[in-house]
């Protein structure tokens, strides 16, 4: 028989869905039909704290994911891009519409929003090629972080894309362009729609704001009375 205390809420749900049964508030009238089951339990030693490990769920709903490192940074870094990827596949599990990755389907915008803005007179010409200049942060940022030289790749892919390649975009894995959607690095519709519709409301809010008012300390109608010199509780000094 084993025994815990102090477990959190949500590890006794998580269990509750591995092993079945449902969560007592005592330890009478256990019956069968209250109890789970699992395969194997153990405690584990697993760095500096001890984990509890149950195998071979019959419910197996959830699994837990044990992060180690050298510094709190660098599991913190961790955890936020492994629970990135999980949203990612989760989004893209909800929502088939999948486009090629890697700056991909960015480059394309880019490319589209600069041929149609030629078409377009006036000074609405130059808020559209902004547009599309801005959409090419995205894989030169790509670059950066994996070392490449973004001025010769971003100048590729300009070439693919003009030559009707539009799932063209960064292969960190071979150092270069390829086609992505063949090579199955896709990301969501969704995200990108819904990344490109936040940054362009957050552009038309600042855009929008037209005078900005700083409230002075010295507009203060009362200011507190500075304190008298004394040992306290009212006493002179």
């Amino acid at each position: 028989m084993f025994c815990a205390g102090r477990i959190p809420i949500d590890d006794l749900k998580r269990i509750q869905k591995s092993c079945g049964g449902s969560m007592q508030t005592s330890a009478q009238k256990l019956t069968k039909e209250v109890l789970g089951t699992c395969g194997d339990f153990e405690e584990r030693q697993v760095g500096g704290e001890r984990y509890n490990f149950f195998t071979e769920c019959p419910l197996t709903k959830a699994c837990t994911l044990v992060l180690r490192g050298g510094t709190e940074q660098f599991i913190d870094e961790m955890e936020r891009s492994l629970h990135d990827a999980i949203m990612i596949v989760r989004r893209a599990l909800k929502h088939d519409a999948v486009v090629a990755g890697g700056g991909a389907i960015e480059m394309e915008l880019s490319k589209y929003l600069r041929d149609f803005a030629r078409t377009i007179p006036g000074k609405q010409q130059l808020i559209i090629s902004a547009y599309a200049r801005a959409l090419e942060c995205i894989p030169r940022q790509l670059c950066d972080n994996a070392g490449f030289d973004s001025t010769n790749i971003l100048n590729e892919l300009r070439q693919k894309h003009a030559q009707g390649a539009k799932w063209f975009g960064i292969n960190v894995f071979t150092e270069g362009i390829a086609d992505n959607y063949a090579a199955c690095i896709w990301e969501p519709s969704l995200v990108k729609i819904n990344a490109l519709t936040a940054a362009s409301e957050a552009c038309c809010q600042i855009l929008s704001v037209d005078e900005l008012i700083k409230h002075s300390k010295g507009g203060n109608e009362y200011e507190a009375p500075d304190a008298l010199p004394g040992r306290g509780r009212g006493r002179p000094g």
